[in-house]
């Protein structure tokens, strides 16, 4: 199965009825995703992967894509120090390559926590699984569908 088809599965098998999109263009980066969907680069609820320091396990920020992730916040959060986690690691953990990490259909269990601020929009867009494929769906889906946590994890200003 490939990764966006496991990414349409596990939409399936959350009772959301998501039509994912894929682009000629790469969706990449929250701009590059914005500018193929015509939305603002803040509805995209960007993946980011950290490695958990002492537990090993793969954290995932699903952060606004106007937003720095602070990572002192997230290591508050957790209760362990975060590091960058690289490509390897990634896939390994997620099923995904970086670029295309979605929020639900990981291969491991994770740990998730959703920026706040993606709260405040009544639509937004999140990876499917490959740097190309994203689709739609309300912050409180996101929520509910994930489990993660809805919290501040951005860098102040």
């Amino acid at each position: 199965m490939s990764s966006v088809e496991r990414v349409r599965a596990a939409l399936a098998a959350a009772g959301l009825n998501a039509e994912i999109e894929e682009f000629d263009a790469s969706t990449r980066t929250s701009a590059d995703a914005a500018a193929a969907i015509g939305c603002e680069v803040a509805q995209i609820a960007k993946s980011l992967v950290f490695r958990a320091k002492e537990s090993g396990k793969a954290v995932i920020v699903i952060a606004s894509g106007t937003n720095r992730v602070d990572e002192k916040k997230v290591t508050a959060l957790i209760g362990e120090k975060i590091g960058k986690a690289d490509a390897d690691f990634v896939r390994a953990e997620t099923g995904f390559a970086i670029g295309g990490v979605a929020p639900v259909g990981h291969t491991g269990p994770v740990v998730l926590l959703i920026d706040a601020d993606l709260m405040a929009f009544s639509e937004i867009w999140a990876a499917a699984g490959a740097p190309n494929a994203v689709f739609r769906l309300t912050p409180q889906q996101l929520s509910a569908m994930t489990g993660g946590s809805i919290a501040d994890v951005k860098q102040s200003a």
